[in-house]
Parts: C-alpha cells; sequence; structure tokens
C-alpha cells in the first residue's frame, strides 16, 4: 500500500498509509492494525505513535494539508500580485491534478471531512489545515481587486470543492473536465466576482 521511501519518516509513512486506507475503505477501514500491515511495520507501531484513534485521525489531517499544499510546485504558485491569468492557470493546474493524479488524496479529504462534522476535536485541526488554502486564495483575490475578499474567497472554495466533488464522489466521476474546462469554469467565475 505506501512503500517507505528515503528521507520518509515513520510518521509520515503511516499518515500517507492511512490516507490511502481512508480513499480505499473509508472510515471502517482505518484500524491501526490495517495501517501497520498497509505500511509493512511490526504490529503495534502505528499505536506507539498515536494512542487512540483520534490522534490517528489527527495524523492523517495534518499529512493531508501537507501533501496538498504540495499539489502545486513553489515555481508553479502564482503570487497575490500575479495577474488573473496566472491565478487561473495555477488554480485549473491544481484543481485538475486533485482529480487525476491525487484523487485518492481527494477522496480522504472528504472522508476526514464528513468525519469532522461528527467530532469537534477532529474539526478544529481539520479547520486550522484548510486555513492556509483559504489564507492564500483570501491574498490573491485581494491582490486582483476584490471588493469582498472574504465572499470571493468563500466562492472560490465552494466552487473547487464542488467539482471535486462531483467529479470524484459524485454523479460526474465518469466525466472528469480537462484541464481547458476546468481553466474555462475558473475564469468565468473569477471574471464575474472581479468584475468593476
Amino acid at each position: 500500500m505506501s512503500a517507505r521511501t528515503e528521507g520518509t519518516s515513520r510518521a509520515d509513512l503511516i499518515a500517507d498509509t492511512a490516507l490511502s486506507l481512508l480513499a480505499e475503505r473509508g472510515m471502517r477501514g482505518l484500524t491501526h492494525r490495517a495501517v501497520d500491515e498497509g505500511a509493512g511495520l511490526p504490529q503495534g507501531s502505528t499505536s506507539n505513535l498515536a494512542r487512540t484513534r483520534l490522534a490517528l485521525l489527527e495524523l492523517a489531517v495534518r499529512r493531508l494539508a501537507d501533501r496538498e499544499a504540495r499539489v502545486l510546485s513553489p515555481h508553479e504558485m502564482p503570487a497575490p500580485t500575479s495577474g488573473p491569468d496566472q491565478v487561473v492557470d495555477a488554480l485549473a493546474l491544481a484543481a485538475h491534478r486533485a482529480l487525476t493524479h491525487h484523487r485518492a488524496l481527494t477522496l480522504a479529504r472528504y472522508e476526514l471531512a464528513l468525519e469532522a462534522t461528527r467530532r469537534p476535536e477532529l474539526r478544529r485541526h481539520f479547520d486550522t489545515a484548510g486555513a492556509r488554502f483559504r489564507d492564500q486564495l483570501n491574498a490573491l483575490v485581494t491582490a486582483m481587486g476584490s471588493a469582498d475578499p472574504d465572499r470571493h474567497a468563500l466562492s472560490l472554495v465552494a466552487w473547487l470543492d464542488g467539482l471535486m466533488f462531483s467529479c470524484v464522489a459524485g454523479s460526474f466521476t465518469a466525466d472528469v473536465p480537462g484541464p481547458g474546462e476546468v481553466r474555462a469554469g475558473l475564469r468565468e467565475l473569477l471574471d464575474g466576482m472581479l468584475r468593476d
């Protein structure tokens, strides 16, 4: 399931395996024993690192945020002062990667998001991790001249999440849009929000 690569810590290996299990088997398939087996670790290794199920979920949420932050490499991330074309290109690239190359990671995020609705202590970790992306979007729309950055950042997140959910877990799983289609939708949304 998850292979340990050079430079990967045991905590990252466990968290990556937990994310893989969430994508493959859902929340019920995530157990300490399943993580040990999937990671190829001795029995009890996951329990030593994350004693409780909540601790394991928190570890997965933190790792999810780190991995999602790397969907775009640093040179692909637009600066807040970039023009709309660069912002749309970067967001479309990230969204398309989440729908294709990182589909399992996106599925794991939805599993964790649903679980966070039932566990307030997990919700705090999930919201803190998500604030990174929301803050970046807020800075981008502010720099592009948004009259209401908080509302526009929420609209962007809602659009992107809706697209990803529909194509990864909803009724459009067989019809994943190409990068050009994602870009066109984002451009229409941004043009509508930022129109004078």
